[in-house]
């Protein structure tokens, strides 16, 4: 079977959901306002593309591929990234709503979550080595068994990770969200004034 080859082409406030779009290779092409929302883009392969303001909430992406994909404000909600092609995918998101999402034993060391909501996110047994979450609010996200080494989390806020089953070396931390590293404690933390 063939499928389509697309390259350098702007997408602009199309609706994939009832009309998906065509299977095939997608390479340094732009979609932009556009809605996949609980539509269909398996086995399409995303190379190099931005998405910028489009809804893919519960997008099915079944051994879909993207490499050196770029989500700028784009809401996300409960969109099962682990069904991706885990041989290809390295991706960034800014100022994304990525809620409900799951990223189950995922590899994504380096990804940068810039400004993006990340409420009861799954990370569980995910490589999060070397991710950057910059000024992004992890509230209920679950890492459990989850790789942090290198991580940065000096911007993000309300983040509970169990040092005792998750892998925090040298990961950066800042005052005074680190008390989230001793949350399941029930602690009471005075910093004093």
């Amino acid at each position: 079977m063939v499928q389509d080859f697309t390259e350098d082409k702007v997408f602009t406030r199309q609706k994939f959901v009832s009309t998906p779009l065509p299977k095939g290779d997608y390479e340094y092409c732009t979609f932009q306002n556009c809605d996949f929302s609980g539509g269909d883009i398996s086995e399409i392969r995303f190379l190099e593309c931005e998405f910028i303001g489009c809804n893919l909430s519960t997008v099915n992406l079944m051994e879909t591929s993207l490499r050196d994909v770029q989500f700028e404000d784009c809401k996300m909600l409960g969109v099962q990234f682990e069904e991706c092609n885990d041989l290809i995918f390295s991706a960034d998101f800014v100022n994304c709503q990525l809620n409900h999402s799951t990223f189950y034993r995922m590899k994504l060391p380096g990804t940068t979550f810039s400004n993006c909501k990340l409420h009861e996110v799954d990370f569980t047994e995910s490589d999060l080595s070397e991710v950057i979450f910059a000024d992004s609010d992890l509230r209920n996200a679950v890492f459990d068994h989850t790789v942090l080494e290198k991580a940065d989390l000096r911007n993000a806020v309300n983040y509970a990770i169990d040092p005792e089953t998750n892998r925090i070396a040298w990961a950066k931390f800042s005052v005074p969200a680190v008390t989230g590293l001793l949350s399941k404690y029930e602690i009471q933390i005075d910093f004093g004034e």
